[in-house]
């Protein structure tokens, strides 16, 4: 496998990574001779090595057990601790009162730039704001915001109080909304009357009006005149003259409600911690992405990702962060590239399908010597992903490919800078998340594709889900294949020197004569043709056990009209060369879009469903889609299938 990127040989003494294996030496008496020796003692002393975070990054005294018990789930970790998500995010490392922390950058308003001292001084007046609408510890805010710094102010402001944060994008629809705050009843809700998307003005007062009357639950709503410019929360950043303070609160206090794209039902609620998403976030950004004083990190995200709450964690580690509200597409694919070099970025971080697009339109970024890393995840990363990253970007960074997801807040496999780069691979197991690939007996392999599962608890697994008090749905969710195993619903193979490679979901399996196929490698192909734009795949089981059927749908560019036994022959063509004959469809339809979820990714599952049978309504969530009326081609697939 070709090596892309190779750690300097002085990185021991220039990273993050490398001061807290020389902090473990000197405190613990500990040394480690690589990554792996380091992993392996992070995943089997869980009380050593999440305590050895806590001091390191030196959170306030806690006494008492670190982990009560390991079974999951049920594990309680820092029983008897007391913190404050928002304090640690505000001591902001490294920073003086005049340095800049947080870079807004938005297509509807001039940008936005906020010094330590002047984010300290907002989330100040916000708790006293959210005081005065009777806010109070376990009440729930709602942002209906963008990726702004307002938003930020907001999430710190509820947090210091005590109470509950939960966010949803502005380009989500009314119903989208409100299948997710019905179920936490927030009593405060902040929102935007609308956005600029490039050139185009989106008015969200309609749905606004729509949730407020959907939500008994709301007191006070608070709207930002976003469109014309406004700047701030309004009656939230009015002056006021108490002191900025924080709850000190249980480790496991309910920081913010995420959801699951609720794509097949309504979606799950699921409850982070203080503790657990700050214990999380400062070993991830620190010492793997290498984050600290003097960076600025950007991803791209909606307030709808977990991203969006993984990057607002950075100042933590002394890092800056830089926001964008806005098309990443406008004026064209360049303006995110040449964004990061007006912001002074130093780590990147994207989706593997942007990076894909960029490659397919034939980009050159704008180069950016102040880059050292480039994220990507939300969809696995194929080789030509990583090779046009070095082909265009230079050798000099670090490309991070990582997976996890809401239900974590984090990844849970990703990069370090002590790990090379191979191509098409994602580097390493992070540190503290004992993932294996289990085979369907449930006994770990390796260098073979098995279920994604974390056998060992982490700090950032979920509280809970909301109005979830017996827990039966968490235990349904991810521990009912492998009793006491969290299954995530990927496939993965672990190699032999600790990398990864994820293959696409377990619960989409593709399935020929008995060999498993990973949908990931579908797509690398096929939309790596210049006249594929999309794509999805999927295997329909024969139930009396025959080989089923392998269906493939494409979206052509636009100029091509329609799909010929040309094109299908060369699709075929391609898939035998570059995969295998299991791997030709016994069928290629065009379709005019694949529906994909609010943050973007493919529906292979609903689609299923559709063709065998599943009425839409019950198939796919339409208010979870970012183009709901795709489905209606695959409806009428199903209808000439089955009749047929």
């Amino acid at each position: 496998m070709t090596v892309l990127w190779t750690p300097p040989a002085n990185i021991r003494d220039t990273s993050r990574i490398g001061a807290y294996l020389r902090w473990l030496e000197a405190k613990r008496g500990l040394t480690f001779a690589d990554y792996e020796a380091l992993w392996e003692w992070s995943t089997s002393d869980l009380p050593g090595f999440w305590s050895s975070i806590w001091e390191y990054f030196e959170l306030p005294p806690a006494a008492g057990p670190v982990l009560a018990g390991d079974t999951m789930p049920g594990a309680v970790w820092f029983p008897d601790a007391r913190l404050n998500y928002a304090e640690q995010v505000l001591r902001m490392p490294g920073f003086a009162p005049g340095d800049t922390v947080v870079l807004g950058y938005s297509q509807t308003r001039e940008p936005v730039l906020l010094t330590a001292q002047e984010l300290r001084e907002q989330v100040r007046r916000a708790q006293a704001g959210l005081r005065r609408l009777g806010v109070g510890q376990g009440d729930r805010v709602a942002a209906y915001l963008p990726n702004i710094p307002e938003t930020l102010v907001l999430l710190l402001a509820t947090a210091s109080l005590g109470a509950i944060f939960s966010s949803c994008a502005p380009e989500f629809g009314t119903r989208s909304v409100t299948d997710r705050w019905q179920q936490i009843s927030p009593k405060v809700l902040v929102a935007v009357d609308g956005y600029r998307y490039g050139d185009k003005v989106i008015d969200r007062r309609e749905e606004v009006a729509a949730i407020q009357a959907a939500l008994p639950s709301l007191e006070h709503t608070v709207l930002m005149s976003y469109v014309e410019g406004q700047v701030g929360l309004g009656p939230l950043s009015e002056p006021a003259d108490q002191p900025l303070t924080f709850a000190p609160v249980p480790f496991s206090q309910p920081l913010y409600v995420l959801y699951s794209s609720g794509t097949t039902g309504l979606p799950k609620p699921i409850v982070h911690g203080h503790g657990g998403i700050l214990l999380e976030h400062l070993k991830m950004l620190a010492l793997h992405h290498d984050l600290g004083p003097g960076d600025r990190f950007f991803w791209f995200s909606t307030t709808g990702w977990m991203m969006w709450n993984y990057l607002v964690s950075a100042p933590a580690v002394g890092s800056s962060i830089v926001m964008f509200d806005g098309n990443p597409g406008a004026p064209d694919l360049g303006m995110l590239w040449r964004l990061t070099q007006e912001a002074g970025v130093t780590y990147f971080g994207t989706s593997a399908p942007f990076l894909l697009a960029c490659r397919k339109d034939g980009l050159v970024p704008t180069k950016n010597e102040r880059l050292k890393g480039l994220g990507s995840t939300g969809a696995p990363l194929p080789p030509e992903g990583f090779r046009w990253v070095y082909e265009n970007l230079g050798h000099r960074l670090q490309l991070q490919s990582l997976s996890g997801g809401t239900d974590v807040c984090t990844g849970f496999v990703g990069a370090t800078p002590l790990n090379p780069v191979y191509e098409g691979e994602i580097a390493a197991r992070c540190l503290g998340a004992k993932v294996e690939a289990f085979d369907p007996a449930g006994k770990p392999v390796l260098g073979e594709l098995g279920e994604l599962v974390i056998t060992a608890p982490m700090p950032s697994m979920p509280v809970g889900f909301w109005n979830d008090d017996d827990g039966s749905r968490l235990r349904e969710a991810y521990f009912d294949v492998f009793p006491g195993v969290w299954r995530h619903g990927d496939w993965i193979t672990i190699t032999e020197r600790g990398s990864c490679v994820i293959t696409g979901r377990s619960d989409a399996t593709l399935n020929r004569g008995g060999v498993r196929l990973g949908t990931a490698e579908f797509y690398s192909v096929v939309e790596g043709m210049p006249e594929v734009a999309d794509s999805v795949v999927v295997h329909l089981e024969d139930t009396e056990g025959g080989a089923g059927q392998l269906l493939l749908f494409v979206v052509l560019q636009p100029e091509l009209g329609e799909l010929g036994d040309e094109l299908k022959a060369k699709i075929a063509r391609e898939l035998r060369t570059n995969l295998s004959p299991r791997h030709i469809p016994d069928a290629i339809h065009q379709v005019k879009a694949v529906p994909r979820t609010l943050s973007g990714k493919k529906l292979e599952v609903p689609v299923k469903r559709i063709l065998t049978g599943t009425p839409v309504e019950l198939a796919a969530a339409k208010g979870a889609l970012a183009n709901p009326e795709s489905l209606a081609e695959f409806e009428g697939l199903a209808v000439s299938r089955l009749d047929g």
